[in-house]
């Protein structure tokens, strides 16, 4: 089944929108837009197994320089707070270092998401100087305690290379409560299994990594793997893609519905593209017709009004205690 096929299969069987229907909630329309998403490289190197994006170092899409100039103009805007800059693995695009000083002047809330395992590797570890120096929030997957579990899901060794990175960033003040540099980690559930609670596994995380690694951190996300890109393929695979739809469609949070990132949050893919969010980007989804369709049309009035494009994939940003980029969505 390939990434349109499932959406036909899951509006057939049960479209979100009747869902926001049911509560009030349709058509979803955005209320800001707070946070610019930015998906500027394709090109990473890991090949992990839950990537919806499918990067990996055979990936060759980056974002040109004239849409990253685009980007930061519009991040520039009074009403965009957050400008956060994703992958792929952003520090092999080839002007990430001129993009992510020049967004470090704006002073707003500036984020990278990184894999960490890049930051050891000898053309990349000046990264960690890089990063401390502007003061760039970072944020980094790690999916699990279990060293064999994470390098399931993302490659052999990635776990000890991760713990590794996470050293040399404790070691600049990165994760400790009065450095004003923040380090927030990434938990997703390595099977076809919804994330448990985001509070019950920040204390784990924090007490596990301190005793075990001496390693510190500032928050962790729990999120939801939604059935798109290499997710999609290994539910298919492993036989649990009836099984894992089913269980996003009876998890549906009506009150998670009102907070889910779209709202306030627009995306950017490698090609200049806007999108509702990375997922839409994915399956190429495209913004409602009224809105801009491209980062160098730039237009804040439309952007923050447009209606958000919706389908069966949004299942997983409203289970259970929903699922966003900044983690749950119902404190």
């Amino acid at each position: 089944m390939e990434q349109k096929e499932l959406l036909e299969e899951l509006d057939r069987s049960g479209p979100f929108s009747e869902r926001l229907k049911a509560c009030a909630a349709y058509p979803l329309d955005a209320q800001s837009v707070e946070t610019l998403q930015m998906n500027i490289t394709r090109r990473c190197n890991l090949c992990c197994r839950h990537c919806h994006v499918q990067a990996s170092p055979d990936r060759s899409e980056e974002m040109s320089l004239e849409d990253m100039e685009a980007c930061l103009r519009a991040g520039a805007h009074p009403e965009i707070k957050t400008l956060d800059i994703t992958g792929g693995a952003p520090e092999m695009h080839p002007h990430f270092v001129w993009f992510l000083r020049e967004a470090a002047e704006m002073g707003k809330r500036l984020l990278v998401r990184s894999n960490a395992t890049i930051l050891l590797e000898d053309n990349y570890k000046h990264f960690l100087d890089i990063y401390a120096g502007t003061g760039v929030e970072i944020v980094v997957s790690l999916p699990n305690l279990h060293p064999e579990r994470t390098d399931r899901m993302r490659g052999s060794d990635v776990f000890r290379k991760i713990i590794a990175a996470l050293g040399e960033l404790n070691a600049r003040g990165y994760g400790k409560s009065d450095s004003g540099l923040v380090l927030d980690l990434v938990h997703n559930p390595v099977g076809a299994f919804l994330p448990g609670s985001q509070q019950a596994l920040e204390e784990e995380y924090r007490t596990r990594l301190r005793r075990g690694y001496g390693i510190e951190f500032n928050s962790l996300y729990c999120l939801a793997n939604c059935p798109v890109g290499r997710y999609l393929d290994f539910l298919k695979r492993s036989g649990n893609l009836e099984h894992y739809i089913g269980l996003l469609k009876e998890a549906f949070n009506s009150a998670a519905v009102s907070n889910v990132m779209c709202r306030t949050t627009l995306s950017v893919g490698f090609d200049g593209r806007l999108f509702d969010c990375d997922f839409n980007q994915i399956l190429d989804l495209s913004l409602s017709a009224d809105a801009p369709v491209h980062i160098r049309d730039f237009d804040y009035e439309k952007l923050s009004r447009r209606e958000i494009v919706v389908r069966g994939h949004c299942y997983s940003c409203t289970a259970g205690a929903g699922s966003s980029c900044q983690g749950e969505l119902q404190k």
